[in-house]
């Protein structure tokens, strides 16, 4: 069984806890939380031991799950590698690019495994285009959420678009060349609203909104490549692709057109969106990769690329985060 303990038991923590009674394999051994609010929920709901702090907590896990406010990662993070801990740490990484510096250069040192929750990854809509070639040239996001004073702390760029700045550095093989950007601090004293454009080496160019004060929810991305347009809604959990046909392709609803250079036959196809759990999907990635020994599907590296793209917007609108 693997020992797991959870540090910080607040909103997104209490999904946690839930995920992890849910897979086999894992002994939930406790958790650690200053809040004594929060304690008291857990202790009553889910009857788990409270540890007196974070290093008793750490000593008694074989791996722990770090979902305590961002200004807490660096230093819990830490104190787990040091320790040999297996460590899931929600996004963003780290508080600043020094600490996600060192923690990149501790987990390399360190032979445990780690891994960033950007849990858009495990959607079920993204997950449906496994096995798809995806080759973006063009791609357009929105992410527009209702206001919420919880997590104003941090900037929209660092609690929305950083999901999406993610995805995307996963999909573009290439370098950024340059990004420009704009954002209005309206409810909160941080950006609630933001505009980026991310351009590649490769020619690639991402154009991405977030807004935590819209009227409406949604979470659409869309990729533009070559004979191929492939659109992904997160919230509702669908995708579609429309291409070209090619020989071979199934399931799929086709149609003619006609072209300067002649006759070109359309393709629509839906793919089937397994019903799953996103956060669920994420720790069993986590558990999966300590029990095989394999690589984790988000590392250190990728959540500091993440931060460090987001850190870079957040110059651009000359804010502090």
């Amino acid at each position: 069984m693997l020992k797991v303990g959870v540090l910080g038991v607040g909103h997104l923590g209490k999904f946690h806890l839930n995920n992890w009674l849910l897979i086999d394999g894992v002994e939930l051994v406790g958790f650690f939380d200053p809040n004594e609010e929060n304690a008291a929920v857990v202790i009553e709901k889910y009857k788990l031991k409270r540890f007196n702090n974070s290093d008793e907590l750490i000593a008694a896990c074989d791996a722990v799950d770090i979902v305590a406010p961002t200004m807490a990662h660096f230093d819990l993070c830490k104190a787990a590698i040091t320790k040999g801990k297996h460590v899931f740490v929600e996004k963003p990484l780290a508080n600043t690019m020094d600490e996600a510096r060192k923690l990149v250069n501790l987990a390399r040192e360190a032979n445990i495994k780690f891994q960033v929750g950007h849990v858009e990854r495990f959607n079920p809509a993204f997950l449906a285009l496994k096995g798809h070639t995806l080759e973006p040239m063009f791609i357009e996001v929105h992410r527009l959420a209702q206001f919420n004073p919880r997590g104003t702390d941090v900037s929209v760029i660092l609690d929305l678009m950083i999901h999406d700045i993610d995805i995307i550095l996963s999909l573009v093989k290439s370098n950024v060349k340059f990004i420009s950007a704009k954002g209005v601090a309206v409810m909160s004293d941080t950006p609630d609203i933001a505009n980026v454009r991310i351009e590649f080496d490769n020619g690639c160019v991402a154009n991405l909104t977030s807004s935590r004060i819209s009227m409406k929810k949604m979470r659409k991305m869309r990729l533009f490549q070559k004979d191929a347009y492939i659109g992904i809604d997160f919230l509702d959990k669908k995708t579609e692709i429309i291409k070209l046909n090619t020989p071979g392709d199934k399931n799929v609803f086709t149609f003619d057109i006609e072209t300067n250079s002649g006759k070109k036959t359309i393709a629509i196809a839906n793919p089937i969106i397994e019903d799953s759990n996103a956060i669920k999907t994420e720790l069993e990635a986590f558990y999966t990769a300590i029990i095989n020994n394999t690589d984790t599907p988000v590392n250190v590296l990728d959540g500091f690329r993440a931060m460090d793209v987001a850190h870079q917007i957040l110059d651009k609108i000359k804010t502090i985060p």
